[in-house]
């Protein structure tokens, strides 16, 4: 469904990532861990098109995204929860909301999808009619989209475990998804597949099970020793 190929995102001189290639399946959890500055959210900006590769290609379903523009991108079906509270807090819950189906052509469907969040989040329900700047923390950094960019921060453990129990349940229900995560335990358990970036390069790939017993991975994410 989604393939980088051997692609290079650069800020102004500086590298960001080097070479990273990867893939995702249709139906798949794929996460990518790594360190603060190893790439995590440049990968997903180069994905969406809010940063452009210099060198390598994206591709989704085929099609080559690193020439698109980004609206373009978002209207092929591909859809991120950015890192931190990034709503618009003067809206109310349900404009938030509803503001995510802004693309979409089947209006008649954004209902039934509308419950399906009030299903999985059903504290949200319960504010529809509230400012989203008036959220909690946690409840303002809930997703439900495709790419997902560190969904567990500033989250207390039992959100973080609800969060990654949703993300599970999104999946089951059809939902591809690209999880970005510096929990690297959670999101291994989560994941089908992980991939681990260090300094914009892909330095490990396997099976989520795999990378849980890797020494890499357990050393340096896990603080084993």
């Amino acid at each position: 469904m989604l393939e980088l190929a051997d692609v290079h995102t650069y800020y102004g001189n500086i590298q960001a990532l080097r070479g990273v290639s990867l893939s995702v399946a249709p139906g798949e959890i794929v996460t990518l861990i790594g360190g603060n500055g190893a790439g995590k959210t440049t990968t997903l900006r180069t994905i969406l098109g809010t940063a452009r590769p210099r060198r390598g290609t994206v591709s989704f379903n085929g099609r080559r995204l690193d020439a698109l523009a980004t609206d373009r991108i978002v209207r092929l079906g591909i859809a991120q929860s950015p890192e931190g509270r990034r709503i618009f807090p003067r809206m109310t819950v349900l404009e938030n909301l509803e503001l995510g189906a802004f693309a979409r052509p089947d209006r008649a469907a954004i209902a039934p999808d509308l419950e399906r969040v009030f299903t999985l989040f059903p504290r949200l329900a319960e504010r529809t009619a509230q400012s989203g700047g008036t959220l909690s923390g946690g409840e303002q950094q809930m997703p439900s989209l495709l790419l997902l960019d560190e969904p567990s921060m500033g989250l207390s453990p039992i959100l973080v475990e609800t969060i990654f129990r949703i993300v599970q349940d999104i999946n089951r229900q059809g939902t591809t998804i690209l999880l970005v995560e510096q929990n690297a335990r959670m999101a291994l358990r989560v994941a089908h597949r992980g991939y681990v970036i260090q300094t914009g390069r892909i330095v490990l790939q396997d099976e989520a099970a795999a990378l849980l017993r890797s020494d890499l991975v357990r050393k340096t994410y896990l603080g084993e020793k």
